[in-house]
């Protein structure tokens, strides 16, 4: 299988004057409450282009309240229809594989097939990985790790010869601590090789904890990630987005961290919602010229959509790092 070549993202010029890394589409959010007589909140979830339009696993929760990943599809990137059973993965052999509660995928591309990661129930939070040619058939991986672990991201090709993946230890509740981990794989069974990346920040916005958020995107100047930072407030955890470049053959070592975030909530539909003041990135699609279009999470109950170029976010990092 061929890779993809991205067509027309969904795009929206950067407002006249505005001199921040990211802004938001004016139409936010694209999937609303409920979108369809099953679903009731669509977010933290993740697309890529295929077959001339956009595919994509959704963390969507139905009245039972209990999150699934469904297949979604569209042809511009901003309406979408759902299918309407979640996805049943299968191991190896073909059969029925056990994932009750799936949430905050991501789907990427490697060497012509897609992998999706989550956040599955494996006695307590934990990554699983699941591998797809067809979006009809998604063979479940054993668990890459033990739990507790999050805010599985995956690079899109090897390096070194070996998958790699960002993950994020923690323990099985909303904790207050969190660093970005790397680890590596010859055959995306066995992991290991595991070096620490990046730790929480003593900037306020991400002062808590710290999080994988889109797939890296390669660029001439590194691994361009953004990862979300979690605060602590009276009225509890503010979720924002920033980004950080990671060195392309070692991409445990990073080359430069932006001190600000890039999006804090402050629109009604990411401070008000099932948990207020989220954002969180999961999905990035990237055109030829470098425009991007960040698809996040907002306030647990909306998927938004974000824009920039990878220029432009670069030249941010660069000139806000630490």
């Amino acid at each position: 299988m061929k890779e993809e070549k991205m067509a027309s993202i969904p795009w929206e010029d950067c407002p006249e004057g505005f001199k921040g890394p990211v802004w938001r589409y004016s139409h936010n959010p694209v999937i609303a409450r409920n979108p369809n007589e099953k679903l009731a909140r669509v977010f933290n979830s993740a697309l890529v282009f295929y077959k001339g339009a956009f595919i994509g696993v959704f963390r969507a929760e139905d009245r039972s309240g209990i999150p699934h990943l469904y297949v979604g599809r569209s042809t511009d990137g901003l309406h979408f229809e759902f299918e309407m059973e979640p996805i049943k993965f299968v191991d190896e052999n073909g059969k029925p594989a056990q994932s009750n509660y799936q949430y905050d995928p991501r789907l990427i591309q490697i060497e012509g097939s897609y992998y999706v990661v989550w956040c599955d129930d494996f006695y307590g939070p934990a990554l699983a990985i699941a591998k797809t040619d067809d979006f009809k058939t998604f063979v479940k991986y054993d668990h890459p790790f033990l739990p507790f672990n999050r805010n599985g991201v995956l690079f899109p090709r090897k390096i070194n010869g070996e998958y790699v993946i960002l993950s994020r230890p923690s323990d099985s509740g909303h904790t207050n601590f969190g660093d970005i981990f790397l680890s590596k794989s010859k055959d995306m069974t066995y992991w290991g090789k595991s070096r620490r990346v990046m730790e929480r920040g003593w900037e306020w916005w991400n002062v808590t904890k710290i999080g994988g958020g889109v797939n890296p995107i390669e660029t001439k100047d590194g691994w361009l990630l953004l990862f979300h930072g979690v605060s602590g407030t009276c009225n509890g955890f503010v979720y924002s987005f920033g980004g950080a470049l990671l060195d392309l053959n070692d991409p445990s070592k990073v080359v430069a961290r932006c001190s600000e975030y890039f999006l804090t909530p402050e629109e009604d539909y990411e401070t008000r919602g099932f948990v207020p003041n989220v954002c969180f990135p999961t999905s990035a699609l990237v055109d030829k010229d470098g425009r991007m279009a960040i698809y996040y999470g907002a306030a647990d109950t909306y998927t938004a959509l974000a824009f920039s170029t990878v220029d432009r976010m670069v030249k941010y990092i660069k000139e806000h790092s630490r």
